[in-house]
């Protein structure tokens, strides 16, 4: 008899404590919501050469994301050296006193936070369509900025407005500028001369 009481209060004990957890288990769970789109953004969507763009990426998940870079409609392109015309001549490519600077990458990899975000800077070396891709597995999303070329008044990079001066165009002006000057120096000196003959009546007759 007491064994059986036993058993009854053990089988009484056990369905008692697996109530809270059935009852835990029948309560709704919070939804699981699938993972934001990934976006990608330029700013700003225009530059000159020498600038720099912002390139902010959203919704992908956290660690490297792949960033490649596709240039098109490049308005500084120059024909290559002995190319040629329609006319059939050729182009003589003079060199160029200014260094070009190290091409930017179009291929890199950034890294995401724990929120799936990051920033970067990127300063292009030419001019065109920029096409941002990033990529993450099956994310993928892209942007676009537009380089122009840098002002005029900016000299020393690509399609700024000076060019390098050379010895051989210097020197030229400068002689003829020395010889006009000489011309000017003989001729008010001969003017004086001249005058003052006719003062005191001397070659008049």
């Amino acid at each position: 008899m007491r064994l059986s009481r036993i058993f009854m209060a053990l089988t009484v004990g056990l369905a008692v404590a697996a109530v809270p957890t059935a009852a835990g288990a029948a309560q709704p769970q919070p939804p699981v919501y699938p993972p934001a789109n990934p976006t990608l953004t330029v700013s700003p969507p225009t530059i000159r050469l020498g600038g720099t763009f912002t390139i902010r990426g959203e919704g992908f998940l956290a660690g490297a994301v792949a960033i490649s870079v596709a240039i098109s409609g490049n308005p500084n392109a120059a024909p290559a050296q002995g190319s040629v015309r329609s006319d059939g001549s050729t182009v003589a490519m003079a060199a160029v006193a200014y260094q070009q600077p190290q091409p930017a990458p179009t291929a890199f990899s950034v890294t995401a936070d724990e929120d799936g975000e990051f920033t970067i800077t990127y300063r292009p070396t030419r001019t065109g369509r920029h096409t941002f891709t990033a990529t993450q597995a099956d994310r993928v999303d892209s942007a676009t900025g537009i380089v122009l070329p840098a002002r005029p008044d900016r000299p020393g990079r690509p399609g700024g407005g000076n060019l390098p001066v050379t010895g051989d165009s210097l020197s030229t002006p400068v002689k003829l500028g020395g010889g006009l000057a000489g011309a000017g120096a003989v001729l008010v000196l001969l003017s004086l001369a001249w005058r003052r003959r006719g003062r005191f009546g001397i070659g008049s007759r």
